[in-house]
Order: structure tokens, then C-alpha cells, then sequence
């Protein structure tokens, strides 16, 4: 193959980030995908798949990179109007790590792991909030799916106060398998679930990992039966929820608390 040297392609940002978590254009995207930096998804052009767009389907698709396709007029809000050439890629402001990352962190500190698993949180001020109680609380990570969930966007970061530069965060393609993988290794998985027992009457001693589920539908039903057990808080009020950043941070402490106490 002929190799010819092509200078690097000048990368662009939304109007509104400062950060290089967008990338704009064929050229930037695909320089991107080439170098194996972290993509969260990326948005084509409705209707558009041929020449570079093509290759950068392509590569996306091996990487298991989630591709949606918007119309033009959405694609242009985004960048402010800038030349996108049909295709933006998001990208998140720290690197992901890996459920080994983790697992190195805890036994690095002589502790038995503790992990925060999100399942389908798509509000990112709940999510940050989470990464920051994480950090507080001395969890070892955050776990978040692939697809249909925010993933560490600017605003993730503001919300977590500094803390997402700290807190190990991995994304996974599938929640559920990755849950039996865990499993395997020794750790307990507690499900935060109305129809759980009292967290304060749970074993929350030992490797553990609690499983936060999205704002508005809980913990999915397939993740729901992985869990070894299901933990709930008391509702005292009128009503029979808390938002879902509160509710992992009171499981965190309670975690903590237990870990103390032993």
C-alpha cells in the first residue's frame, strides 16, 4: 500500500464546548476512530453512508461505537452551523477504564471492591452527582451501559465537581453480562428496588457492587433477576421514590457505614 504523508486534520469544536469533546467533520471523526480514542457515539446525517462516511460507519460498528442517525437541521444546532460534513462524533472529557482498572484500585488500597453500577441514567446532573458521591463514599467505580445512557459529558463533569477526574468510570455494551462476569469474581450484587428489603437490615459487608436504576423506570427486568438481592430505603412521605443520584448516594454511606462498623 502507498503510504503518503497527510497532515493532521485540523479538529473543531462546538461553539459551546471548550473541552474537545466534539468533533466535527469527516476528516477529524475518522482520525479519531483511527487512533482509538474514546468515542461515545456518533451522529450521522440521516440518509448519508457513502465514501468516508462509509468507512467511519464501518469502523464505528467494529468498535461497537453507537451511531444515530439525526436530520441535517439537528446536526446544525449542534455544531452552531459549522461545516460537519454530514458527521459529529461526542467524545468524553477523561478516558474510560476497565472493570480490571478497578479491580487493581481496590487491591491496590487492601480493599475488597465496591462499585456503583448505573443502569440507563440519562440525566447527567445525575450522574456526576453520583460520580462525586462515589469519590466520597471511596467506591473503586462507576459502571454505565454503552447505549441509552449519558455518558461523561461537560455537563457530567461540572456536576461532579472535579470528582470524574478521580473516579474510575467503565462503559459496558451489556449491563446484564457484565453483572454474571462480577459475579464470578467474588462480588455481591444488591439491586436498589422498592420491593427489596430494608437497607438497613441487609449484609452489605464484603466485595459489592449496588445497581442504581434510570430515573423514571427503575432497574430493567433482565438486570433486576442478575442481582443476588434487592435492597430498599424507607418512604416516610407521600411519595415513593427519591431521585436516583440521592438514592445511590444514601446506599453508598450505607455501604461505608457497614464497612466501618465490621
Amino acid at each position: 500500500m502507498k503510504n503518503t504523508h497527510r497532515p493532521a486534520p485540523k479538529r473543531q469544536y462546538t461553539p459551546e464546548s471548550d473541552d474537545g469533546m466534539t468533533l466535527i467533520g469527516r476528516n477529524a471523526v475518522l482520525e479519531a476512530l483511527n487512533s482509538d480514542k474514546n468515542i461515545d457515539r456518533i451522529y450521522i446525517k440521516s440518509g448519508e453512508n457513502e465514501g468516508t462516511l462509509r468507512v467511519i460507519i464501518a469502523k464505528a460498528k467494529e468498535r461497537n461505537i453507537v451511531i444515530k442517525e439525526i436530520a441535517k437541521n439537528r446536526l446544525d444546532e449542534m455544531t452552531g452551523n459549522a461545516n460537519h460534513q454530514g458527521v459529529i462524533a461526542s467524545c468524553p472529557f477523561v478516558p474510560y477504564a476497565t472493570i480490571d482498572d478497578m479491580f487493581e484500585k481496590a487491591s491496590a488500597k487492601n480493599e475488597q471492591p465496591f462499585l456503583i453500577i448505573l443502569d440507563e441514567i440519562k440525566d447527567p446532573h445525575n450522574l456526576g452527582a453520583v460520580i462525586r458521591t462515589a469519590d466520597a463514599a471511596g467506591a473503586h467505580g462507576v459502571i454505565i451501559p454503552a447505549r441509552r445512557a449519558v455518558g461523561l459529558t461537560a455537563a457530567v463533569g461540572k456536576t461532579s465537581a472535579g470528582a470524574a477526574n478521580h473516579v474510575l468510570v467503565a462503559k459496558v455494551t451489556n449491563i446484564a453480562a457484565m453483572i454474571d462476569d462480577l459475579k464470578k469474581r467474588g462480588v455481591w450484587i444488591a439491586c436498589a428496588d422498592m420491593s427489596g428489603e430494608s437497607i438497613y437490615k441487609a449484609d452489605l459487608n464484603g466485595s459489592i457492587a449496588l445497581v442504581i436504576g434510570s430515573e423514571g423506570e427503575g432497574v430493567g427486568r433482565l438486570v433486576k433477576e442478575r442481582c443476588d438481592f434487592a435492597v430498599s430505603l424507607p418512604m416516610k412521605g407521600e411519595l415513593n421514590s427519591l431521585n436516583a443520584s440521592v438514592a445511590a448516594g444514601v446506599l453508598m454511606y450505607e455501604v461505608v457505614r457497614a464497612r466501618m462498623i465490621k
